[in-house]
């Protein structure tokens, strides 16, 4: 073998070196962020149920107190409680986007 096919083959050599590198390196990288986002899924998931169960006691309460006052204070307590759910509706909304 002569010494310029030595030196291109040393050269092709040191390069298919570095694809593998950066192929396992590629596959360390994308290893991580599977298992990121199956973290962030989790927690997703959890606030979301979070979320629901606040929303429910939240109501619940609200319920509460609005049939403890006047009448006034009732239509008050509706109207507030009907803002409040539109409030959750839309951040319930943007959850799903």
């Amino acid at each position: 073998m002569s010494e310029e096919s030595r030196i291109v083959l040393d050269r092709l050599k040191g390069r298919i070196e570095r694809i593998i590198s950066s192929y396992e390196s590629a596959v360390f990288e994308n290893r991580e962020l599977k298992e990121k986002l199956a973290t962030s899924q989790q927690e997703l998931e959890t606030s979301k149920k979070t979320i629901k169960e606040l929303t429910e006691k939240l109501e619940m309460l609200q319920l509460a107190n609005a049939f403890k006052g006047s009448s006034q204070d009732i239509k008050e307590a509706k109207q507030r409680i009907a803002r409040i759910v539109r409030e959750i509706d839309k951040c319930i909304s943007l959850l799903n986007d």
